[in-house]
């Protein structure tokens, strides 16, 4: 059974400005909505009660009158020497979602979050696709799974991924309201540059985030340089085929002046060959410059048949569009003992994760 919805308003997702206007509804006057943002985004507050520098009368009328959505830490394990951990959080109304967190030698502090309970693209090569997609989340969600993290690690997130469970392009209004949230000052202010928005190729909005003129990164999943293949394993590919891709990566760098990183998993035998990196070199020739290819070698999903190359098969396949001039690298992956790294959140938690582990190696 899920829980009933609760239809006061979530003030966690609003802009400052939308909160100021809610204090004054409640007859305070507007700053105390940028002490309600302090509390919901910098302090991580879960509750009105916390907010201790707000009047009680005041505290007691926002809890009646409005709601602040918090997840539910469920479950945490861990690798790479504690450097990456994958939380299971709980939704309020019963769903569960991944979210991951990464720690760099560099400095950086980076959570992989989700934009939705599953997800509906039916990449072939993909765990958290095989369930289908459950529903979108809310902006207060999104943003929430940064701040739950922040909390658990003690450590402020400098870079966010939306890599996680889901399409983000398909859950486009919530998500772009949690862009704008993450670089705000009042609240998580990370630096657009530092906010990464990863799509499977939903080429209308795709053109319509052009529009907005952000200096986000934009990573696109190709992971096939012809129609025929990426049909296979990309569904979406029928409904948008690679030229029309590509006509809206142009447009979308032509208008942002920022450069498109294209995401392809190497699977053995299916997409890795030096004759496809030769016509995928020849897809991103033109013009020269523009794009950047982050190869991914296929990490192991339980039920799936595809294999992970060999290592001399990718160096082979980046050498072959490193010769074309192609910007290329090869991701260096966290947390695949977990089922933390590309393509693998399933929300496999519990006891049953090592047996699913065993049998995902075999």
């Amino acid at each position: 059974m899920t829980a009933e919805r609760d239809a006061r308003p979530d003030l966690k997702g609003l802009t400052l400005q939308e909160l100021e206007r809610f204090a004054e509804l409640l007859g305070e006057p507007a700053y105390r909505g940028r002490q309600i943002a302090h509390w919901i985004y910098q302090r991580g507050a879960a509750a009105f009660a916390e907010m201790t520098d707000l009047p009680q009368g005041f505290r007691t009328r926002l809890a009646d009158a409005a709601r602040i959505t918090t997840l539910f830490p469920v479950t945490s394990v861990q690798a790479d020497g504690g450097d990456t951990i994958k939380y299971l959080f709980r939704l309020a109304d019963g769903p569960t979602l991944e979210s991951v967190f990464m720690r760099y030698e560099d400095g950086r502090r980076s959570v992989c979050i989700s934009t939705q309970v599953g997800c509906g693209m039916g990449c072939t090569f993909c765990a958290t696709g095989l369930a289908g997609l459950t529903r979108n989340l809310t902006s207060a969600e999104i943003v929430d799974q940064v701040i739950r993290v922040q909390h658990l690690t003690g450590e402020r997130v400098s870079n966010v991924v939306f890599m996680g469970m889901g399409e983000p392009l398909a859950n486009y209004g919530p998500t772009l309201r949690t862009i704008h949230l993450l670089n705000a000052p009042y609240a998580t202010e990370i630096g657009m540059r530092h906010l990464t928005i990863s799509t499977v190729g939903m080429v209308p909005q795709i053109r319509r985030l052009a529009l907005e003129h952000l200096q986000l990164t934009l990573a696109v999943s190709l992971h096939a340089p012809t129609d025929e293949l990426r049909d296979q394993i990309v569904p979406i590919n029928r409904q948008w085929p690679i030229a029309e891709l590509l006509a809206a990566c142009r447009e979308y760098v032509a208008l942002t002046n920022r450069r498109i990183s294209f995401e392809y998993v190497l699977m053995e035998g299916i997409n890795d060959t030096t004759a496809l990196a030769a016509t995928l070199g020849g897809l991103l020739a033109d013009p020269p410059g523009l794009w950047h290819v982050n190869l991914i070698p296929w990490n192991p999903v339980y039920g799936l048949q595809y294999r992970r190359p060999a290592v001399e098969r990718v160096e082979a396949f980046a050498r072959r569009l490193r010769e074309r001039g192609i910007s290329t690298t090869v991701r260096l992956e966290r947390g695949v003992e977990i089922d933390a790294a590309c393509g693998q959140l399933r929300r496999t938690h519990g006891p049953e994760f090592a047996d699913t582990r065993k049998r995902a190696n075999a």
